[in-house]
């Protein structure tokens, strides 16, 4: 008797399992998509730094020339 009870509650916690799993995997993917953008970003904000920079470099060179 215990073991037509066994099957159903061990299909109920596999199935749970395989949802969790499926869960964690959607989560890591979207943490690494994220990962990727923030990376690209810093990357994005770093070269408009240095374009900045190098604006600033040439406007103080041009009002040296001037003087």
């Amino acid at each position: 008797m215990a073991i037509i009870f066994a099957v159903p509650i061990v299909a109920i916690i596999t199935s749970h399992f395989q949802k969790t799993a499926r869960i964690k995997a959607g989560y890591i993917k979207d943490q690494l998509e994220l990962e990727k953008l923030k990376h690209e970003n810093y990357l994005l904000e770093t070269q408009k730094l240095k374009l900045e920079l190098e604006k600033m470099q040439i406007e103080t060179e041009d009002k040296t020339k001037i003087l």
